[in-house]
């Protein structure tokens, strides 16, 4: 008895990890940027309520119904669907890390920059150059995982943490500077007009930011089932879940209005923000930039482990129990280490040109961060549409699957509100396509597009091969 207590996560267990997983300081910089500063607070109220809590519940119930399929989304759509469904969801969930990928080699440039040279010198570096030592670095990245390295995986986790501590502490630190160190720091003026938002056409066609921000809470519904009563416990989890992103949030705005003027936000702010703040934070408590060197170095480590395991994980989870009428054999070729090698070759191919394209026509470095977080923000919410897609299925067949925990019982009401997660989903990734750049208009159109039409031709080369192997064992009998 004692030993499956001890084995059993309690709610808070499960909000602590699912708090680490979700939320970062860069979206609190992201938020800031794009939506006018402090009124990024009503923003990211509005999209918790609306969204945020509605797809977090979904998900526990969908890992509670499907506790012996792995939790995954591609299980999910297995069950609810059909294979066929699934291995477009798998494909899905794999492809929109492409571009995800191909970012996170420039965020080890940015931290490098800080780390060495404590400024901001890398807004003005050439972006060709900028793509060039991203590819070598994604090269780089990409033998790693070929080889199948554990070590870094330990050591990201270990780094993570220290981030996501240090993001933290920043919040905290920042606020409490007035209190404990008379340091300066901008006045905040507390009436309504400061954090009221501007639902002008930005405000809505900015919103895949934070749709992106507070996507992937679905990688918590393995452990519904691993909970003391998943009944009660998960819902208390991810209620305590939104209380600690919504505080998080909150804090985290305030906290950056008191360094940076909402009324004049720098250009550059995804790009360099979060430097800016921990060196100032330093200069606060007179440590001059040991809290800036730390964050970079703990970003270094960080973003060179995502990288790794962006290429490896959504490549196994795609391959390791897709049907073969769906995928060519020679993409489940695996090498002595047991990774992918053709998948491997392939994601090499997809990156490659998502990381040299953009520089023929974005010729400034902060233009460039913003272009790919927006990109982002288009195409990861892509896989969040096949998380709704199995709820309304679920809702659909009834009592056909037991579940131990149901977000709404109501069949109809169950089916609805996936239906406006989807719908609002399908929209921020639309709406975020906008650019009045005719060059990354057309970037944020073609990508995603390419991106997911790949994953028509898989099946067409496997029924190919499959087509080729049976005429092949034809003719054989034929010759006997």
């Amino acid at each position: 008895m004692k030993k499956e207590s001890s084995n059993q996560i309690l709610w808070y267990s499960l909000a602590v990890m699912a708090f680490s997983t979700v939320w970062g300081f860069g979206n609190i910089i992201n938020g800031f940027s794009e939506y006018g500063g402090l009124k990024a607070i009503a923003a990211w109220l509005l999209i918790f309520a609306i969204y945020f809590i509605p797809y977090a519940l979904m998900v526990g119930e969908l890992g509670s119904t499907f506790k012996n399929e792995g939790g995954g989304v591609s299980s999910w759509i297995n069950q609810t669907i059909g294979p066929k469904m699934a291995y477009f969801a798998g494909w899905t969930y794999w492809v929109v890390h492409m571009p995800y990928i191909s970012e996170k080699p420039g965020s080890v440039i940015i931290a490098c920059s800080w780390a060495i040279f404590r400024d901001n010198r890398v807004s003005q570096m050439s972006t060709m150059t900028m793509q060039l030592i991203r590819l070598v670095i994604f090269v780089m990245a990409l033998l790693l995982a070929s080889r199948g390295i554990r070590v870094l995986r330990r050591l990201s986790t270990l780094a993570g943490t220290a981030m996501f501590a240090m993001s933290l502490l920043f919040i905290l630190l920042m606020i409490a500077a007035p209190a404990l160190t008379n340091a300066e720091v901008l006045s905040i003026d507390w009436t309504p007009s400061t954090f009221t938002p501007n639902f002008n056409p930005a405000f809505f066609l900015n919103i895949s930011i934070l749709v992106y921000a507070v996507g992937g809470c679905e990688k918590m519904s393995p452990y519904v089932n691993k909970m003391k009563d998943p009944s009660r416990d998960f819902s208390k989890g991810m209620i305590a879940l939104t209380g600690m992103v919504v505080l998080c949030a909150v804090l985290g705005t305030i906290a950056l209005g008191m360094m940076f003027d909402s009324n004049h936000i720098p250009g550059d702010l995804m790009t360099n923000g979060a430097y800016y703040a921990f060196q100032q934070l330093g200069v606060h408590y007179g440590l001059g930039d040991l809290f800036l060197i730390l964050y970079a170095i703990c970003n270094i480590i960080t973003q060179i482990s995502v990288i790794i395991l962006s290429v490896d994980a959504p490549l196994r989870i795609m391959l390791n129990n897709v049907d073969t009428q769906y995928v060519p054999s020679a993409l489940l070729k695996q090498n002595k280490y047991g990774a992918y090698s053709n998948g491997l070759k392939l994601v090499f191919v997809i990156v490659s040109v998502i990381i040299i394209v953009p520089a023929l026509g974005i010729s400034n470095v902060d233009v460039l961060v913003r272009w790919l977080v927006k990109l982002n923000s288009v195409c990861m919410p892509l896989r969040y549409l096949w998380v709704f897609a199995a709820y309304i299925a679920l809702k659909k067949a009834g009592d056909r699957f037991p579940a131990t925990y149901r977000f709404v019982k109501n069949r109809r009401l169950g089916m609805f509100l996936g239906g406006w997660c989807f719908a609002l989903t399908a929209y921020a990734c639309l709406s975020g396509i906008y650019s009045d750049d005719p060059f990354r208009l057309m970037l944020n159109i073609i990508t995603p597009f390419i991106l997911i039409g790949l994953g028509f031709i898989m099946p067409y080369l496997a029924k190919r091969e499959h087509v080729k192997a049976q005429n092949s064992g034809k003719q054989n009998i034929v010759g006997k």
